[in-house]
């Protein structure tokens, strides 16, 4: 009887220590995440989910090869940029950044690499021809710094078969690239434009392009210092474009605010509507992308500068229904997101750069964790012995053993 007493009593104490251990699980904005890096400063600008349900994310030099929990299957380091990352249809990956184009093979040996002039690619897909195509800010044209949209298009062997510049007599810096529909291009990231009181100011710009890099027409869009960092085409046939906004404080004399910006268009181009969204000072979107339930999604960073100058710079993910409007939104505690992805799962996986790492984040379809079953079973299995116990201890009666009334 003492043995069975002292059973139950530390099963019971197994439960009630358990609780307070769910109740830190749930807490977090997390389903799980992982920091990986070496000697150097690393920060993860490109993210994508892997055929094998993995994750691959780069950054400076470095590409990691992580599998479905983020625990790292391999890595490697390139004399070439890997800003930007894809999934090729063989099964290998592309990387781009710089200058240089480089494929690799499906444990990140490299095949082959090219170099072109004339700009740094900040984006880079496979075309549905087999090819690539890369975009970002051409080279400076002149003292002055000022830079165009470029486009390069390649064949499956990264050897150019055309080049394209866009731009104005201001500076123009392109960041996003998308395929649309007609086998042409389209173009994301912000110009400077001359306003009539005599000043300048970015604005998003979005550029649409044939297949041979042809300019079929291009739209402006803002009403202060805006500036466009994701572009997608979204299902409808339209474009959706994701950055920041500058939103001005009179009381504060001009000193503002940045909130995350969306962008809605037509396949023309032509705004259909627009959200803003805020939470600290500053909030800066890098990533966007169109959710399975036809929202959107977008990943960037929040904070706020103290008066000591201290910065606390949070992950930070907001989801929106068809129109913008906010259906929910997750912080995660460190860092700065520049990628992200929605999950084969349903969830969503962040990668930027924390405490000089990459830094991955992995939710569930709420942008929060979902119940770990390692939390569960023990549970189940210690509420269903101590039942068992307790039940042992009742004393036996029959159908004939009730007690007469007096």
């Amino acid at each position: 009887m003492q043995s069975k007493k002292l059973f139950l009593s530390s099963t019971l104490l197994f439960v009630l220590v358990s609780f307070p251990l769910v109740g830190s699980v749930g807490a977090s904005s997390e389903l799980w995440s992982q920091t990986y890096g070496g000697p150097d400063s690393e920060t993860a600008t490109s993210l994508i989910e892997t055929s094998d349900g993995g994750f691959a994310l780069s950054g400076g030099s470095l590409l990691v090869k992580a599998d479905s929990f983020g625990v790292m299957e391999w890595n490697k380091t390139y004399p070439v940029p890997t800003g930007s990352l894809i999934e090729t249809s063989d099964g290998g990956y592309a990387i781009a950044g710089g200058g240089s184009l480089a494929k690799l093979d499906l444990y990140g040996n490299l095949k082959w690499n090219q170099t072109y002039s004339g700009g740094s690619a900040n984006s880079l897909i496979e075309t549905s021809d087999g090819g690539y195509a890369l975009a970002g800010p051409s080279d400076s044209l002149d003292s002055t710094g000022k830079t165009d949209f470029w486009l390069v298009k390649t064949d499956s062997n990264g050897v150019m078969e055309w080049n394209q510049t866009y731009g104005g007599p201001e500076v123009e810096r392109a960041y996003s690239l998308v395929e649309s529909s007609d086998g042409g291009f389209a173009l994301a990231g912000e110009r400077i434009v001359s306003l009539d009181n005599g000043y300048r100011a970015w604005r998003f710009w979005l550029v649409k392009t044939d297949e041979n890099g042809n300019m079929v027409w291009n739209q402006t869009y803002g009403h202060a210092n805006d500036g466009a960092r994701s572009l997608v085409r979204t299902s409808d046939g339209g474009f959706a474009l994701a950055g920041f906004t500058y939103i001005w404080d009179p009381a504060t004399l001009g000193v503002g605010d940045y909130d995350f910006w969306l962008v809605k268009t037509d396949a023309n181009g032509v705004m259909e509507w627009n959200q803003t969204y805020a939470r600290a000072d500053k909030d800066l979107a890098y990533a966007l992308v169109e959710t399975s339930d036809g929202g959107y999604a977008l990943a960037g960073e929040t904070y706020t500068e103290t008066f000591s100058s201290e910065i606390q710079q949070d992950f930070w993910l907001v989801k929106t229904d068809g129109y913008g409007n906010v259906e929910w939104n997750q912080t995660y505690d460190g860092g700065r997101a520049y990628a992200l992805v929605e999950a084969s799962d349903g969830g969503y996986a962040l990668a930027g750069g924390k405490n000089d790492d990459f830094w991955l984040v992995k939710t569930d379809e709420y942008g929060i964790p979902e119940f770990p079953s390692w939390t569960i079973i023990p549970l189940l299995i210690t509420a269903t012995l101590a039942a068992i116990l307790f039940k042992k201890r009742l004393p036996k009666t029959s159908a004939h053993s009730f007690p007469k009334e007096p």
